[in-house]
């Protein structure tokens, strides 16, 4: 005779939605419990309000409280960190970066939620899929150890007017990557003649703080043909075909541009919310930011959100496409968590694709639901009127796309946390280095740090 439990029950009901008629799953629970779960404040306030529907849904199916703490998502990194470290976690954790679940799971640190993914590996996107992936030092093996449920891509943004009053036009734009970066440049001594004395061409982020400047750089090395740089088995490759050239390309692109003026001064001590900023005080005509936070901020103020356009990666000079890196928060389980059997049941039931499309709905869009495919036919994700969403789940969704590095290793979050590429920058942009010279100690420096993280491969 088999028991009845409330996790063989949300089953079921995962088993009738995967057969195709979807069913809220309700989960009896003669003995509720509670869990915890700490996820990043929303740059809107919509994401937090449909972040609060979400577990209330889950109260209502199940009976079983969410402890819902919303954090804004740099203080989330320092807390998560703290948690893990001190053995005093909570039952789930919204990762706040893309080097959190490496660096835990390589620690191992944080439980194995291959039976969760699993639920709905058929519906996520390989990308998605690989961003929770991770290596297990004490293991020595791979395995889920974080649950996706949020995915996003960078795009550019551009205020259409200060390209018209430049005496430009929008259909004017090359599609090709250096005639479409370069494309920008002369509206800045135009705009400038004109009194909009400090309007500049680009707000690329090119500091030594936070995780745009990493974003930024990836894709212009990428897009010079330095893609596998870093591959999905842990290795890096600094002799591999065009990897040298294209870091080197990439750091004297983005030098020349703050050489010459092209990004605001202040651009070198920017962190992450600063290019925003920066964007909508009219400081720049173009960005290159992750999520459409910067289109969303000024949802309410029709006229400035139609104002902005929301543009794809372009090819690369070969006209060949380039892809964009895809990541996004997902959710891990801590070693110690006290509840982690409502914590998987939580997260089985938020991955479902009605649920975590309605989730995510809620929050406007900020974050792309990671299946592509049950995307593509619900209009709302596959046919969204507005240019901007359209623009951002094409390229997110339906590519071409690639995973973000951080999850091949933890060896890329200190990378990152070094901003090795960032520094390259400068010293081409300040103290005189040939983007060569620079590109040469920057990968000797990555080789380095590879040393401290061997993988083992079958």
């Amino acid at each position: 005779m088999s028991t009845l439990t409330r996790r063989s029950l949300l089953r079921t009901s995962l088993a009738v939605a995967a057969a195709g008629t979807f069913a809220r799953p309700y989960i009896a629970n003669a003995q509720a419990k509670t869990a915890s779960l700490w996820i990043a404040q929303g740059f809107v306030p919509e994401e937090d309000t449909a972040a609060k529907k979400l577990v209330a849904d889950y109260l209502k199916q199940s009976g079983n409280t969410i402890d819902l703490s919303i954090v804004p998502f740099a203080p989330l990194r320092d807390k998560e960190v703290s948690a893990v470290t001190s053995g005093v976690v909570p039952d789930m954790m919204e990762w706040a970066d893309n080097v959190f679940g490496p660096a835990q799971s390589w620690a191992g640190r944080l439980e194995d939620v291959s039976a969760i993914v699993d639920t709905q590996k058929a519906q996520f996107s390989k990308d998605a899929l690989a961003g929770a992936y991770y290596y297990n030092n004490v293991e020595k093996t791979r395995a889920y150890y974080g649950v996706p449920w949020k995915v996003a891509s960078v795009p550019f943004h551009i205020w259409i007017s200060l390209v018209e009053k430049s005496g430009y036009k929008i259909s004017e734009l090359p599609g090709t990557w250096s005639k479409f970066i370069d494309f920008f440049k002369p509206m800045q001594q135009k705009l400038q003649a004109q009194g909009m004395r400090h309007t500049y061409s680009y707000g690329w982020e090119i500091s030594t703080v936070g995780v745009d400047p990493v974003n930024t750089f990836n894709a212009f090395m990428i897009a010079h043909g330095g893609k596998n740089i870093f591959t999905p088995d842990g290795k890096f490759h600094p002799r591999g075909p065009h990897v040298k050239e294209a870091v080197a390309k990439a750091m004297g692109q983005l030098a020349s541009f703050l050489k010459d003026h092209y990004i605001p001064p202040s651009a070198v001590n920017w962190n992450d919310a600063d290019d925003n900023n920066a964007f909508h005080s009219k400081l720049c005509v173009v960005d290159f930011d992750g999520t459409i936070s910067t289109e969303l901020a000024l949802i309410h103020n029709k006229a400035e959100y139609d104002d902005i356009l929301t543009h794809t990666i372009p090819n690369d000079d070969a006209g060949r496409p380039i892809p964009a890196q895809i990541g996004g928060p997902g959710v891990v389980i801590p070693k110690g968590a006290k509840n982690a059997e409502v914590a998987r049941e939580f997260l089985e039931y938020a991955i479902q694709p009605e649920v975590l499309s309605g989730y995510l709905k809620g929050g406007l869009g900020r974050w792309a639901i990671p299946m592509p495919e049950f995307a593509k036919n619900d209009p709302w994700w596959g046919h969204n009127p507005d240019p901007h969403l359209s623009t951002y789940f094409e390229e997110t969704l339906w590519g071409p796309t690639m995973p973000v590095y951080e999850a091949f290793s933890p060896a890329i979050g200190q990378i990152n946390a070094e901003h090795v590429f960032q520094l390259g920058i400068a010293a081409v942009a300040s103290h005189g280095a040939s983007p060569e010279a620079a590109a040469e100690k920057a990968l000797t420096r990555i080789g380095e740090i590879f040393a401290k993280y061997p993988i083992k491969t079958a």
